[in-house]
């Protein structure tokens, strides 16, 4: 099956330490292209490289944000 995906630019806007031991840290991402109101996300601080090795984003970084969908959650343009 397909997948259609968009992908959205984003800055890293701080790094969130867990209030309680043993919680994740966050990071705080602003979407450039959402809608004022939805342009923060919160996401686990944990990515990883090609190689499968974990790190950490850092605050101002520069990120990718990608939003996929199967091709059967989605509708072509032309019927909306």
């Amino acid at each position: 099956m397909s997948k259609q995906r968009k992908k959205l630019r984003g800055t890293v806007e701080k790094v969130i330490k867990p209030v309680v031991a043993g919680q994740a840290e966050k990071a705080q991402i602003d979407v450039h292209e959402a809608d004022p109101l939805y342009k923060e996300i919160r996401i686990e601080n944990a990515v990883t490289d090609e190689n499968g090795k974990k790190a950490h984003l850092r605050q101002g970084a520069e990120v990718d944000v990608i939003v996929e969908a199967d091709s059967n959650a989605t509708t072509k343009a032309d019927d909306l």
